[in-house]
């Protein structure tokens, strides 16, 4: 049973959570609620949650950023990628590509003025659509894009708008699977037990308690033999706590299900199965950030900062394989954005840049920002098939200077 402690004084969104989490905890017939269950909570509730505060969350000033935050790049390199999946899928006549979590819109803002200027064929087959969950996000985005709602090239959709084997064109996101709801699990003497979270009622000045008990769904232990890991030959400590993204199964799942013939594009941060869960890991990765601070109290800054876990990469693409998708590619953003051109943007940059010295100095530290090994450029790009194939000329690995 372990104690965490709410230092920070709460604002008036952050009072209300507590207090509804309070009540929801203590509703409930044994008075707990699983991880997940609580991350989803201060994450997503429609009103408290963390991604419908109607602050600026995202971004330079934000508690983090993203590689759609440092310009324009990021997007075009991804809508050369989006032109060349339309080719091999033999230029159809609608292009439906649908994004996961669009944040503040800025990806489909860069694309579509993008692929409007340079690829006008592709341009008239594209429809860009958008999957949301934040309310906040979802008003922000509606005013950002409006001008392309009007002009019939982007709407949003729902889950239930994903229909079995309708869609072809691609699905993509960018950081979206991490900020999913995880399961945290504890290894102790030989079996996992479960994190869950109740109302500390022995200090009066804190908020929530830990307490583990067996897990509360039979896929969670049945899941590392599923990626490969034998656990009991990994000699993990009665301190190694680790977690398993069960929703993000079934997103992709679901994904993978509507896709009719194209592709799925993941771009986040992660790990193969291997070295998710390697013992030296004990744990986990679950994050928390809050005014560019990382930290690993889930339970600080109620509703004002991001909790985040890393990927499970072979995870992600099992579930695509069992739902009949191919993989393309699975390889390092780095790498990636440089088979796409990213290199010829930074010798062009060097070279006839048009804009002043600090223009310049700037999109340069950007754009090494995106390829850094140690930061960007070492996130992971998963692209799965369904009867179709991408083929991208992979560079060798990157040398930063």
């Amino acid at each position: 049973m372990i104690d965490f402690f709410y230092s920070e004084p709460m604002n008036t969104l952050s009072q209300d959570l507590y207090h509804f989490l309070v009540h929801y905890i203590g509703d409930r017939p044994d008075q707990r609620i699983t991880f997940a269950e609580y991350m989803d909570w201060v994450l997503y509730h429609p009103q408290f949650g963390y991604y419908n505060n109607p602050t600026d969350s995202i971004g330079m000033e934000g508690d983090f950023f993203t590689s759609p935050h440092l310009g324009t790049d990021f997007a075009e390199l991804l809508a050369d990628c989006f032109w060349q999946m339309w080719q091999q899928l033999d230029r159809p006549d609608s292009f439906d590509l649908i994004e996961l979590g669009a944040g503040q819109g800025l990806i489909a803002q860069d694309v579509l003025n993008y692929v409007n200027h340079r690829y006008p064929s592709f341009f008239t087959a594209l429809n860009y659509h958008i999957l949301e969950q934040s309310q906040s996000f979802l008003k922000r985005q509606r005013n950002y894009l409006y001008p392309w709602q009007t002009a019939g090239k982007l709407s949003w959709l729902t889950w239930d708008d994903l229909q079995p084997n309708s869609l072809v064109g691609c699905l993509f996101s960018n950081e979206f699977f991490d900020a999913l709801p995880v399961h945290r699990l504890c290894w102790h003497q030989g079996q996992w037990q479960e994190i869950y979270v109740t109302v500390n009622a022995v200090h009066p000045d804190s908020a929530f308690q830990e307490i583990r008990d067996r897990p509360s769904d039979p896929r969670l232990a049945e899941y590392f033999d599923w990626v490969g890991i034998d656990v009991h030959r990994q000699n993990y400590s009665d301190r190694y706590c680790t977690e398993v993204n069960l929703k993000a199964l079934a997103s992709m799942e679901r994904i993978a299900q509507s896709l009719k013939r194209g592709f799925i594009l993941t771009l986040d941060y992660g790990y193969p199965a291997s070295q998710y869960y390697h013992p030296q890991r004990e744990q986990g990765t679950l994050q928390c950030y809050y005014h560019h601070r990382r930290h690993d109290d889930p339970y600080a800054y109620l509703g004002e900062q991001d909790i985040t876990a890393h990927v499970d990469m072979t995870a992600l693409e099992r579930t695509g394989q069992e739902a009949g998708l191919e993989t393309c590619l699975l390889t390092q953003q780095g790498l990636f954005l440089m088979a796409l051109g990213l290199g010829d943007r930074l010798s062009q940059n060097n070279q006839h840049s048009q804009g002043s010295v600090m223009e310049t100095l700037q999109r340069r530290e950007s754009l090494h920002q995106l390829i850094n090994p140690l930061g960007l450029g070492g996130f992971y790009v998963l692209v799965q098939g369904k009867e179709a194939k991408l083929d991208l000329p992979m560079p060798d690995p990157i040398q930063m200077v």
